[in-house]
């Protein structure tokens, strides 16, 4: 069965005007689901991300990961023609998203504006560092400086040491599941009143939106959350504790009656029927005391051993992954968090499954990321009716692009 065909969002168009990580990554979980996308690339090397990172034959085997499931043209969209073909598309498309300096598109005449000329229901998800207004519009954006001033990198690390960085590209990640539920949200409403809207993701505000408490803590009694390494501010026990054979074991027990039983498994019942520790407020008090008692359990016992007893006594608790660990885990394969795609030249390729899980229309995974410009013939022939000789001269004109690199087989 062709999951495609029956995702929840078979027939939305979607047109992704970007590169990198923020904006095609959006593109991509709709792509999961069944939207058709189709992503516009520069002629000659496309999205950056085809050479991020580990290559294989040229190609990064990221880009199988972030562009699968969607369509490739190639357009030099600073030419004249190859705005028009844009304006044409977004006659029939139902999403356009884009990641380009604010301002950048209407230069080019295909801004919200512009475009909403031709279709009135359009939708367009404009993904930028700082928003699309505001005295920081115009200031380069990239998802490490969203992290850094939305408040993560201030928290990340160990009160002594500089601040860090979570190791993956987090603020991107998270402004692409706003911009993909902005974009849902916008459509929904569309599908009421006929309306089309502007969807203003920023960087900095998908971090920012993730700070928990911290302003009205700091506004009411003037408190800045620190630093804490491996604990959780004004939440015990929780915390990383070390074990006999070095790894490390992650333990929650900061509710009342999982406390309870972790000192029950670790031969502390006294501390599980001392009042002081009934509760949390109480236990944040000598958090740091209860720490070395639970470090003083687990750095006797090898890490699956603690983690059996642990299961035993129904206490939330887990080792810390690598990759390595996710590959070879049974429940991330019994969850089919762990695909395979043919990759051509390359063979099969493993990479993350879908989530959400959906009962009656699941995503799917129906190919990798495609060559440079595989889909411009069909996407300009087939939905524009493009004649042969004017894209043959387009082509020479390189407007666009065509299958750069040879197509892959289906």
């Amino acid at each position: 069965m062709d999951h495609q065909k029956r995702g929840p969002l078979k027939g939305l168009k979607v047109l992704e005007i970007g590169s990198l990580i923020a904006g095609p990554f959006a593109g991509r979980l709709l792509a999961d689901f069944g939207a058709e996308v189709i992503k516009v690339e520069p002629p000659g090397k496309g999205d950056p991300i085809r050479k991020w990172r580990m290559l294989h034959e040229g190609t990064s085997l990221w880009w199988y990961v972030q562009s699968r499931n969607k369509k490739s043209i190639s357009l030099d969209l600073r030419k004249e023609e190859a705005q028009e073909i844009i304006r044409e598309l977004a006659k029939e498309i139902d999403i356009i998203i884009e990641n380009f300096k604010p301002g950048t598109l209407e230069k080019w005449g295909i801004g919200y504006d512009d475009l909403k000329k031709y279709n009135p229901s359009i939708i367009m998800v404009r993904v930028s560092g700082y928003g699309q207004d505001g005295p920081y519009r115009n200031k380069p954006g990239f998802g490490s400086i969203g992290e850094a001033m939305g408040g993560i990198r201030y928290l990340t690390g160990y009160p002594d040491r500089p601040p860090t960085r979570v190791g993956i590209s987090l603020g991107d990640s998270v402004t692409a599941l706003y911009a993909v539920m902005g974009a849902l949200m916008a459509v929904y409403h569309r599908n009421h009143t006929g309306e089309g809207q502007c969807v203003d993701v920023a960087l900095y505000e998908a971090i920012y939106s993730l700070m928990e408490s911290a302003v009205p803590e700091y506004d009411q009694y003037g408190v800045i959350r620190e630093r804490t390494g491996s604990t959780l501010p004004g939440i015990a026990p929780s915390n990383t504790y070390l074990c006999r054979d070095g790894k490390y074991v992650v333990i929650g027990a900061n509710g009342d009656g999982i406390f309870k039983r972790l000192m029950d498994a670790i031969n502390r019942e006294d501390l599980g029927e001392d009042p002081d520790y009934s509760s949390n407020h109480g236990r944040v008090q000598k958090s740091e005391y209860l720490d070395k008692v639970i470090g003083g359990w687990t750095i006797q016992h090898n890490l699956k051993d603690a983690l059996k007893i642990l299961d035993e006594y129904n206490i939330p608790a887990g080792s810390i992954y690598s990759v390595e660990d996710m590959m070879e885990d049974p429940h991330f394969i019994a969850r089919k968090m762990i695909c395979e795609l043919d990759v051509e030249g390359l063979g099969k390729l493993k990479v993350p499954g879908i989530v959400p899980k959906m009962s009656k229309t699941p995503g799917s995974i129906n190919w990798p990321g495609p060559k440079l410009g595989e889909h411009t013939e069909e996407v300009l022939k087939g939905k524009l009716g493009i004649t042969d000789s004017q894209y043959e001269e387009w082509q020479e004109e390189g407007i666009l692009t065509n299958n750069e690199t040879g197509a892959l087989k289906r």
